[in-house]
């Protein structure tokens, strides 16, 4: 092939129209995700941008904004028991999910309910 595949740049995911608030609540207020400067010609659309470790979301606002409650970005995290706790303070119910061999795992959801998974290998306890 004369093409690779080299990294994930961002995952798009929805949220109602004025929703920015919400999101910046969760994905900075808890995950402590830094936010990306949108440039001014996607600004204009609403939604915001975040950034921590390799990955990047990208938020747009719909107008008939139902959350994804199956598909999912799946993120890498180190202390998962550390976000978990830090979820549930944050009134993000956990669920964990054993069915991933080599990993850790569990799902939650943002703050307008889309479904998000964060993984830690086994091996970095």
């Amino acid at each position: 092939m004369a093409f690779r595949i080299e990294d994930l740049h961002h995952v798009q995911l929805l949220t109602p129209t004025g929703g920015e608030a919400v999101a910046r609540a969760f994905y900075s207020g808890v995950l402590g995700m830094t936010e990306v400067v949108k440039p001014p010609v996607l600004a204009a659309r609403g939604g915001c941008w975040f950034r921590a470790g390799g990955w990047e979301v990208h938020l747009s606002p719909v107008p008939d904004f139902r959350p994804a409650a199956k598909s999912h970005p799946g993120v890498l995290i180190h202390d998962l028991d550390g976000l978990a706790a830090t979820l549930a303070a944050a009134g993000h119910p956990v669920e964990w999910d054993p069915h991933f061999p080599g990993h850790r795992r569990l799902y939650s959801a943002d703050g307008h309910g889309n479904r998000l998974e964060f993984l830690e290998k086994e091996d970095q306890r």
